[in-house]
């Protein structure tokens, strides 16, 4: 049996990745399992380019700052397209990541919330990521919350919303107020 050409009987690796049609929709794998995530809708779009626009002022000249879709590409079988993500310069090919950012961020969706709260959450941590930050973009209530890689573990050091404001220091400074983030969606 074949799932989009692929035989279900092993894991998907990044050179099926490649070999996909771009339909439109972002694929990624964790450990040869395929997560397929629709196109993002404008609240996520909204937050994740602005918060990108922010990083990247603040970003200092060894760093840099990339938006989805970009490869953080670990091994054959697990590509991750983090939201917004601060690499290294030297750790960067034209192609992707070939190791763990400093950061990556998550934009939740409604069909993602579970999936960017756990499971990504893992691998992230699993990866060495320094620091994930998850982003909310519910109007009514903006959020984000921030995890920083402790030893092997993630520990939450921020969980900020509406228009409280949160100075970040890793992977850099940076002030963060949630409800900044979305500002674009009101007139």
């Amino acid at each position: 049996m074949l799932a989009m050409g692929h035989p279900v009987s092993r894991p998907f690796t990044v050179t099926d990745l490649e070999a996909m049609p771009d339909d439109g929709h972002r694929h990624e794998l964790i450990d040869g399992e395929l997560l397929v995530s629709p196109a993002p809708g404008w609240s996520h779009q909204e937050a994740s380019q602005t918060l990108y626009v922010m990083l990247r002022a603040a970003c200092p000249p060894d760093l840099r700052v990339l938006a989805a879709p970009f490869a953080v590409r670990i091994d054959q079988f697990n590509e991750l397209q983090p939201d917004v993500l601060v690499a290294r310069f030297a750790d960067l090919t034209e192609v992707n990541l070939p190791r763990a950012p400093l950061l990556a961020v998550e934009v939740i969706s409604p069909s993602s919330g579970l999936r960017d709260r756990s499971l990504k959450k893992a691998v992230y941590e699993r990866m060495g990521v320094r620091s994930y930050w998850l982003v909310d973009p519910d109007r009514s209530r903006p959020a984000l919350t921030a995890f920083e890689l402790w030893g092997s573990c993630y520990h939450e050091v921020a969980a900020v919303s509406g228009r409280d404001a949160w100075e970040a220091d890793c992977p850099f400074a940076v002030w963060i107020i949630p409800a900044d983030l979305i500002a674009g969606l009101e007139p």
